[in-house]
């Protein structure tokens, strides 16, 4: 979780580096990132299935996997095993996905893969041990950085919906390049993970299921 005077820090130095963000932190309020504790096995899970579907389709697929393995509020390695691969594959999910949630499944009981030792792990560390993962990009680990291990200043460069955020409040929604995009959000670091938030707010229909 993020202390609340963490927050409020980030929302006045955002505040005073960007007039742009000034003006959504008055719409919008308080930043709720952190607000409460996210198990990151089932954040990962989420993302995995969620990849390159809309929220209501993945939030489908999603139930009918709780509903499986008679999940209640998250889906634990164990449970993802104890089911076949065709049982997965039934609820939505292709082939591929089935794969890496079972790989991830059988990381985590290994103990190849230590959610304690990735959130002591700095950023660079961190974003590659999950990107090396099979099925976790570096969308997909950013995304867990900022909703399971609470990064203050992650920037997704592959978001769509960052993307056209940072479109719309500075070119009037005309594509900007990458290195455009970059010195834009430069200036809201060290807390750029919260910026995100509030730019998941201009684009309502990008908004992030985990948000």
């Amino acid at each position: 979780m993020i202390e609340r005077e963490i927050i409020a820090a980030a929302e006045r130095h955002l505040s005073r580096r960007c007039k742009h963000m000034r003006g959504l932190i008055r719409t919008h309020g308080p930043c709720t990132l952190g607000a409460r504790r996210r198990d990151p096995f089932h954040v990962l899970v989420s993302s995995i299935i969620g990849q390159q579907l809309s929220s209501k389709a993945a939030d489908t697929i999603q139930a009918r996997v709780h509903a499986l393995v008679g999940a209640k509020a998250r889906l634990t390695p164990a449970q993802l095993l104890s089911v076949t691969p065709e049982q997965l594959r039934a609820c939505g999910l292709s082939n591929a996905k089935v794969k890496w949630l079972r790989a991830a499944s059988e990381k985590v009981l290994a103990g190849e893969l230590n959610f304690k030792q990735l959130a002591k792990a700095d950023d660079a560390t961190a974003l590659k041990t999950l990107d090396d993962l099979p099925g976790v990009g570096l969308w997909t680990a950013e995304m867990f950085m900022i909703f399971a291990l609470d990064r203050l200043d992650i920037f997704s460069m592959g978001d769509v919906g960052l993307r056209n955020g940072v479109n719309r409040l500075f070119n009037q929604g005309a594509k900007l390049d990458e290195p455009a995009t970059l010195e834009i959000v430069q200036r809201w670091a060290p807390y750029r993970s919260l910026a995100s938030w509030y730019l998941w707010r201009v684009t309502d229909s990008d908004l992030n299921a985990w948000t």
